[in-house]
């Protein structure tokens, strides 16, 4: 059965992590966060992570590592905003056709979070990114990230975790019955992992 790459995209502090990180666990995937795998390197050049001159960069060494993932059978979960792959059909394409040609199935994720709890979460985090925000918050309240334009799974932020990755679940499920209906009784997990 084919890998998975479920792209998992939002606003700062929508809850990309949370839920990409309880994806991969929930399909033994590998968990690639853009803040952890470039964060250091960008902070040791003394730029801001979304400084446009590293976005090119930072995306590339993100996906040419979920590639390699996928590429020996093992499904991806990538956490960034994906702002410009979600609101541009030609960037997504192009994102989802790599991720074909490296044997997986690309799903882009968008965590749909309202304006109140993400500055709510801003606050409770209390991160240096995070600082320009929350020194206007009337700019962030009165803004709405914009929904993917291409296909893509709607997640609702305000639910519990567990009742987000349960419909993330049920959409990779009847999107694949009939690899479903091929797994053995023994696969425990969603994808289950090639042999």
């Amino acid at each position: 059965m084919k890998p998975l790459a479920l792209l998992v995209s939002g606003a700062p502090a929508s809850g990309k992590t949370t839920l990409g990180a309880a994806a991969a666990e929930h399909c033994s995937a590998a968990l690639l966060d853009l803040d952890v795998l470039t964060g250091p390197m960008v902070e040791r050049l003394g730029v801001a992570l979304d400084d446009p001159c590293v976005r090119e960069a930072r995306y590339a060494a993100l996906l040419d590592t979920a590639l390699d993932t996928v590429r020996i059978g093992t499904s991806a979960v990538l956490v960034a905003p994906f702002t410009a792959e979600r609101t541009d059909l030609r960037l997504w394409s192009a994102t989802a056709d790599r991720i074909r040609a490296a044997g997986a199935d690309p799903v882009l994720v968008w965590v749909d979070c309202p304006p109140e709890l993400i500055l709510e979460r801003m606050r409770g985090r209390a991160a240096p990114r995070d600082s320009g925000t929350l020194a206007d918050p009337a700019k962030l309240l009165a803004a709405r990230p914009i929904e993917p334009i291409g296909p893509h799974v709607r997640v609702d932020a305000t639910r519990p975790v567990a009742a987000q990755l349960a419909a993330l679940d049920r959409h990779l499920r009847s999107g694949r019955e009939q690899a479903c209906a091929q797994a053995t009784s023994r696969s425990t997990t969603w994808p289950p992992r090639p042999e």
